[in-house]
């Protein structure tokens, strides 16, 4: 059993252990939080590509004392040639998942990194990139073990990604998924890596790698190009925030899911549930997730081109009437459509108390696949969440942001303390969040304790487009039983499974305190000093 980890002076996590290591390494030569939690998306983007990449997009919130969430938005907008005649011409009514078409956004991630370095740089921040860059270059060039996750999704999703231009020669070994433990380097990786820490980050948008990216998009037939790298831009935005007895929450905003992720918390708290664990704790959050997606559905998308104004669906009436639309011993029927994802959350607090929550993410496992071979990146395929037909902010047109699950997560709490949470996985990522929550804030468990315990989703696992309620077996049969009584359709799955997302947290006390958790599910861990 894991136990919570407590230190004074930073605190990290993530979903890979060498990640958190590049991450309290910083901490450790003075860097801040900020600094700490971008050599850990570095060192992620190398030792678990199946889950991130220097090719997807990313989102922070950074807080200091006192001070509110600031957003930094690092998303993609659509190519200018990504237009719905292109998709047209090839025959297609829906955009694929994998392959060159599949790649028609711009990776933003990276522009993402920049706006916050210089953040850091005005509050003391002093680390260059060259150095938070030092370790997943390190991994890159000399190797790292493959994760059993890495090995099992390389052959679960082999049929739709072996051919896809650059995949094999990337990331097999000898033509067959490599085996955990077996060694993988990424030598073109490392050597972007050193461009990077070299020139700059501005020099993947706008620089002589961008023109390296630019023909390699081109060469696979990918409708992105330099025009749209160079017109890339990260933005920082305001954060959405929610009121609770004692706490305010905050997290992102349009094109996320964030206000699902708040407004999950905003109608459960309304319940009045008292007690953890029981039926009442797992059909109020599920039947709250229901009302929450509903709206986020109906909504979300480019918020350029929304019609509706988010922060409103997180006003007490309107979560007063959402709560009011729950049945307490009856599941709400759940024909959704879901949505699936794979990324990395990883947090850091500095002894100074500065914040990040961040998310980084690639979409699907591997992205589209598309491999660029001057540059070793493997591309997003997060513009395939657009829709080709009908109109609304979901729609594909080019320069349009493309709807996210991603959606990372802050509170603070009137007693002092400050948390940041989050995790990946698509559909359950404001599920989980609202489980580690609610079992953390609101019923008083330890911090690691709500991260292990059992956990449940609605909607989507990897590759699957079954919307049942999901439950690890690890829950008590007659709960079980009771909540399949009550309607819902339930699907058990095996204990510990990475289908339920890879969470983490960090907790910092008024005094200085601070506490850590990470997933078991993951290959992570949570480190202090």
């Amino acid at each position: 059993m894991l136990n919570t980890t407590r230190a004074r002076r930073g605190m990290v996590t993530s979903p890979h252990h060498l990640a958190s290591e590049a991450g309290i390494r910083v901490l450790r030569e003075g860097g801040n939080a900020i600094e700490a939690t971008v050599a850990m998306a570095a060192t992620l983007a190398v030792v678990y590509p199946h889950m991130n990449g220097i090719g997807g997009d990313g989102f922070w919130l950074i807080a200091a004392p006192g001070t509110e969430p600031v957003a930094i938005d690092a998303c993609g907008r659509a190519g200018r040639a990504a237009t719905r005649d292109l998709y047209a011409h090839h025959g297609l009514d829906s955009i694929p998942i994998r392959g060159p078409l599949a790649a028609n956004t711009v990776a933003a991630t990276i522009s993402g990194w920049a706006e916050t370095l210089g953040i850091s740089a005005k509050s003391g921040g002093r680390l260059p990139l060259s150095r938070l860059l030092e370790d997943a270059i390190w991994h890159a060039e000399n190797g790292f073990a493959v994760s059993t996750s890495q090995s099992e999704l390389t052959a679960e999703k082999l049929g739709e990604l072996r051919s896809v231009s650059g995949f094999a020669e990337t990331f097999l070994k000898h033509g067959s998924p490599p085996r955990a433990g077996e060694t993988m380097t990424f030598p073109a990786l490392a050597k972007t890596l050193r461009r990077l820490g070299r020139d700059g980050a501005e020099d993947f948008y706008t620089g002589a790698l961008a023109r390296d990216i630019a023909a390699d998009l081109e060469a696979a037939g990918a409708p992105v190009g330099l025009e749209d790298l160079a017109a890339h831009r990260a933005t920082q935005r305001p954060a959405l925030s929610l009121r609770l007895p004692g706490v305010s929450l905050f997290n992102f905003p349009p094109p996320t899911q964030g206000i699902a992720s708040l407004m999950i918390l905003g109608i459960f708290d309304r319940l009045g549930i008292t007690e953890a664990e029981g039926f009442a704790h797992i059909h109020g959050l599920v039947e709250a997730t229901k009302q929450a997606f509903l709206v986020r559905d109906r909504i979300l998308g480019d918020p350029d081109d929304m019609t509706e104004e988010v922060q409103a669906f997180l006003d007490p009436t309107s979560l007063d009437a959402l709560a009011a639309r729950i049945e307490r011993e009856r599941a709400l029927p759940w024909p959704a459509p879901p949505t699936g994802g794979d990324t990395v959350w990883l947090g850091a607090i500095d002894g100074d108390g500065l914040a990040t929550s961040f998310i980084q993410s690639v979409y699907f496992e591997f992205g589209s696949g598309v491999v660029l071979p001057q540059t070793g990146i493997v591309w997003q395929n997060r513009g395939a969440s657009f829709l080709l037909d009908g109109e609304g902010p979901r729609i594909l047109k080019p320069g349009r942001r493309p709807f996210h699950t991603l959606n990372p997560a802050f509170a603070r709490f009137d007693d002092g303390r400050t948390m940041v949470y989050g995790t990946m996985g698509g559909e359950g990522q404001p599920q989980t969040q609202a489980a580690v929550f609610t079992r953390y804030a609101m019923f008083g468990q330890e911090l690691q304790a709500a991260v292990t315990a059992p956990r449940w989703l609605l909607g989507r696992t990897w590759g699957e487009d079954s919307v049942s309620l999901k439950l690890e077996d690890r829950f008590p049969r007659e709960l079980v039983e009771k909540l399949r009584a009550a309607g819902h359709d339930i699907e058990i799955l095996a204990p510990f499974t990475s289908t339920m997302g890879h969470a983490g947290a960090i907790v910092r006390h008024a005094d200085g305190r601070l506490e850590g958790a990470a997933d078991p599910r993951s290959d992570g861990c949570a480190r202090g000093f």
